[in-house]
């Protein structure tokens, strides 16, 4: 195994940029993970990693492929984005769009301008828990692969597809699959969550807590929904609507 001692390396230097730069991830098609548990996710589901850093003296499972190398823990320290490092920080390829399959969908989960990464990470979660075929991003939301929306994910990043798109990639998605789109928003017309057939495949759109859905995705939507609460209960976090609109599809399959 690959030893490193030096901060100056530049493997290190690549994944700090990785960790800061998403424009840098972009062009080198490449994201950080950090922890043990992310790894063992990592080999699980067959991802393509391209490098690890392992603490010296720690016990790991490692990938069969890619660049392996142990470092001191202060060298750790300066690479991983954890205030308290778990000795584990390694990189994988952002998977291509090409792997979201738009064939026998049953629910896509649109987040529309979601800005926190951990929000994303941890909506992403729920989406793998409750069966959801995919998450899209619209409105600028936060990088998905972005180390603290990553982290949060617990695995999901490489089990359950995105997709970034512009609202009239959007258009020309329901175009191509047919699917509604259905936004959980208050409007005059808008009707209970329980409404929609959960049997009946639609994309189900989730806005930020600040401004909610824009009125460019709100214009795309056949109807808009609401979760059914308590009286003087205005809204949910984010992450929290989703997960209960994903659940309610969910039971019922």
């Amino acid at each position: 195994m690959e030893r490193i001692t030096s901060r100056a390396n530049p493997l290190l230097g690549h994944m700090k940029k990785l960790i800061k730069d998403r424009s840098y991830r972009r062009e080198k098609g490449e994201f950080l993970c950090d922890g043990v548990k992310m790894l063992e996710e990592a080999i699980k589901w067959g991802a393509e990693i391209t490098a690890v850093l392992v603490s010296d003296g720690l016990d790991v499972p490692l990938p069969q492929k890619g660049r392996i190398a142990q470092v001191p823990p202060g060298v750790m320290e300066s690479v991983s984005p954890m205030k308290a490092p778990q000795g584990v920080v390694f990189t994988c390829k952002i998977p291509s769009q090409e792997r979201f399959d738009l064939q026998n969908v049953k629910t896509l989960l649109l987040l529309d301008g979601l800005q926190d990464p951990g929000n994303v990470g941890t909506i992403w979660r729920s989406a793998s828990a409750f069966g959801t075929d995919g998450l899209l991003l619209t409105g600028h939301s936060a990088d998905p692969y972005n180390w603290k929306a990553v982290r949060a994910s617990m695995g999901a990043v490489f089990r359950l597809p995105v997709m970034e798109l512009e609202y009239t990639d959007l258009k020309a998605l329901c175009d191509q699959t047919g699917l509604p789109l259905f936004g959980t928003a208050l409007r005059d017309d808008t009707e209970d969550l329980r409404s929609i057939d959960p049997a009946q495949p639609c994309i189900l759109a989730v806005g930020s807590e600040g401004r909610g859905l824009s009125s460019e995705l709100l214009s795309l939507c056949e109807k808009t929904v609401k979760i059914p609460m308590e009286s003087g209960c205005e809204s949910l976090n984010a992450a929290m609507a989703a997960t209960v609109a994903l659940w309610e599809r969910y039971r019922f399959q």
